[in-house]
């Protein structure tokens, strides 16, 4: 399950990188050759690449281990069985007993779902940052990139 789940995250920076990929046009303002332009683009991205410490060509990775998304469950039981043996201490009843046991299922399962939407939520968290960090590290490249090609001559967009 573990395993599925960073394989989801990675495949979303693929997307990302694909799409950001796209995202410069170069044009030869001063009518160089496509081999200069290539020679160029090739020597920018070098700089770029050793200037940010981005590098577009590399596939995409995780700075950090995504936290579990594993669902938990069992709280409705354990809290039951927490609640009946309660019961079967305070009370003198058979009744006491079986009310205490639903009042423990229904917090044990309150409690489960409640965990449940923190770790999911720390996973949204997780992914959010990731997306965000290459993001930022895939901009800043594309900055430095720009700046070269305009340097030498070319309109960036």
């Amino acid at each position: 399950m573990r395993s599925k789940s960073i394989l989801l995250a990675i495949t979303g920076l693929f997307v990302i990188a694909s799409v950001a990929q796209a995202d410069v046009i170069v044009y030869p303002k001063k009518g160089q050759s496509n081999e200069q332009m290539e020679k160029d683009k090739y020597e920018c991205y070098s700089w770029a690449k050793g200037t940010t410490g981005f590098d577009p060509m590399v596939t995409p990775t995780a700075s950090t281990p995504p936290p579990s998304n594993q669902q938990k469950s069992g709280g409705v039981v354990r809290g039951a069985a927490i609640g009946a043996a309660a019961g079967a201490i305070f009370g003198n009843s058979s009744k006491n007993t079986r009310n205490s046991a639903y009042a423990g299922a229904a917090i044990g399962g309150l409690r489960q779902r409640s965990q449940n939407q923190q770790s999911a939520q720390q996973r949204a968290d997780w992914e959010r940052n990731e997306t965000n960090r290459y993001a930022n590290a895939r901009n800043e490249y594309n900055r430095a990139y720009s700046a070269c090609l305009d340097g030498r001559g070319y309109s960036v967009k």
